[in-house]
């Protein structure tokens, strides 16, 4: 049994709390069940302070910001949700400084209306700031990971607080040592930017012919940001209320890497089954990188799939989206990736990795 007075103390830490909230109003996937609690913290000693309370009681704790990269089951969590709502951003002319419950993407639109550039090509992605160095978020060539200059974090094993290097996070595609773990939670990050206004340089082969510019060129960060929202937009990738195909979680799979040994085999089996055609493989540590999208629509699974009547569907404009079309659940947007997952492994034994992070349920 909790300590009934669990919610005094969250109160007096500072902490905003609330009984029996739904949790599908936090997650832009808008799906999953109650929370038991939810404290709200403003601010970064609040957060701090609540943590430290929490772990010290024992009392099961789910850390949300703008959950966007979330799949909470229909049961809710039986736990105290703790909202990080801490939110200043600090501008240099070399760095950054966000809080980790800033919006990501308020961050991007600061650094680029203050003539700096590097984080351009992050425009659009929903979510948190502290969630970018956890996924190690990425988009149209470019990684946080290469801008980040330190993280602050709490470790919640000693309650510790400290600024470490990006060299302690064990960064790789879309992941990190901080992803599906609890020792330690993100309270702000510094990024490196540009002084010169100019973006990184073009990396990413839809995004420079948008540009209609080429291969390593950099360009100004507020033309590189127009370009990759629109480009966002056009796969319903940037969150808009009335358009349920951004009512999803982003990308619902990560691209596979593919190891050396088993390449080959992959290849057949594509060949098999679509005859001679060009395959988007990349090199990547580990093996080949292969598009989750493109094994996706060449496995059956169009855009919409399955079908206008159903509540959880592929988005019409991107088939690596899971999308709620307004009244689905959250065991029908995993099923749905069960269909996706298991059809793409049975055309061409690749099997697709979820991105999202799953509480109470399970692919």
């Amino acid at each position: 049994m909790w300590d009934v007075s669990i919610v005094s103390q969250l109160v007096d830490s500072g902490a905003h709390a609330t009984e029996n909230l739904e949790l599908s109003g936090m997650t832009t996937l808008r799906v999953g069940g109650p929370a038991r609690i939810v404290a709200e913290c403003p601010t970064t000693q609040v957060l701090v302070d609540v943590v430290r309370l929490l772990d010290a009681a024992h009392i099961p704790t789910l850390i949300l910001a703008g959950g966007s990269n979330l799949v909470v089951g229909d049961d809710g969590f039986d736990g105290v949700v703790v909202r990080v709502c801490n939110t200043t951003v600090g501008l240099e002319e070399g760095f950054v400084t966000a809080e980790a419950g800033a919006e990501w993407d308020r961050v991007v639109a600061q650094t680029v209306a203050a003539e700096l550039g590097g984080l351009e090509c992050l425009s659009g992605i929903p979510g948190s700031t502290g969630a970018t160095p956890v996924q190690n978020v990425g988009a149209y060539g470019v990684e946080v990971g290469s801008m980040l200059r330190r993280v602050h974090l709490l470790d919640r094993r000693t309650g510790e607080a400290r600024w470490v290097e990006p060299d302690a996070l064990g960064l790789g595609y879309r992941t990190s040592v901080l992803k599906h773990s609890d020792a330690a939670l993100v309270l702000a990050v510094e990024l490196t930017v540009h002084p010169d206004g100019l973006g990184e340089p073009l990396r990413y082969r839809e995004l420079v012919s948008a540009l209609d510019s080429a291969e390593g060129d950099r360009l100004p960060s507020t033309q590189v940001r127009d370009a990759v929202l629109d480009l966002r937009r056009g796969k319903g990738m940037v969150l808009d209320p009335d358009d349920h195909d951004t009512w999803s979680a982003g990308s619902f799979f990560t691209n596979p890497v593919v190891p050396d040994g088993e390449l080959v085999n992959v290849l057949a089996a594509i060949e098999t089954r679509l005859g001679d055609v060009a395959v988007p493989r990349y090199p990547a540590d580990g093996g080949t990188k292969l598009s989750a999208g493109w094994l996706i629509e060449r496995a059956g699974f169009s855009k919409g799939y399955p079908g206008e009547n159903a509540v959880a569907r592929l988005s019409t404009k991107h088939t690596l989206a899971l999308t709620n079309r307004g009244a689905a659940k959250s065991e029908d947007l995993l099923a749905l990736a069960r269909d996706v997952r298991d059809g793409v492994q049975s055309a061409f034994g690749v099997r697709l990795e979820p991105e999202p992070v799953t509480v109470g349920c399970a692919i």
